[in-house]
């Protein structure tokens, strides 16, 4: 199993920006990708960006030049550094472990007021 502990979340304005943390434990040596989810009220959960056991990376089209996924090896932390916030940022996000399981946090409220 892979525990997932998300951190950093709240609320800031328009055009500020703030970092999301990600811990892993348990068998994270299973895991092949991390990624950050995001879900606003009413809409589907989307991906925000993704990165691979590799290193590389992807990202939703929306936030690309904007959001940056990272990763600590030694801290089994990734994280999500955000700037330049939107309104339309607003959501619930999730981290997301992919091993031959799929595991999730349990969300962090992100807030951009405009």
């Amino acid at each position: 199993q892979v525990q997932l502990v998300e951190s950093g979340g709240g609320l800031v304005q328009a055009g500020g920006s703030l970092r999301l943390s990600c811990r892993a434990s348990g068998s994270i040596f299973r895991i092949n990708a991390m990624g950050w989810y995001r879900q606003a009220p009413g809409k589907q959960r989307e991906l925000v960006a993704r990165i691979l056991r590799g290193g590389s990376t992807n990202y939703a089209d929306s936030v690309k030049g904007r959001f940056t996924i990272s990763r600590d090896n030694a801290k089994n932390t990734v994280y999500l550094q955000m700037n330049s916030l939107k309104p339309e940022d607003t959501a619930v996000y999730y981290c997301n472990a992919e091993s031959s399981t799929t595991w999730w946090g349990q969300g962090t409220q992100v807030t951009v007021s405009s």
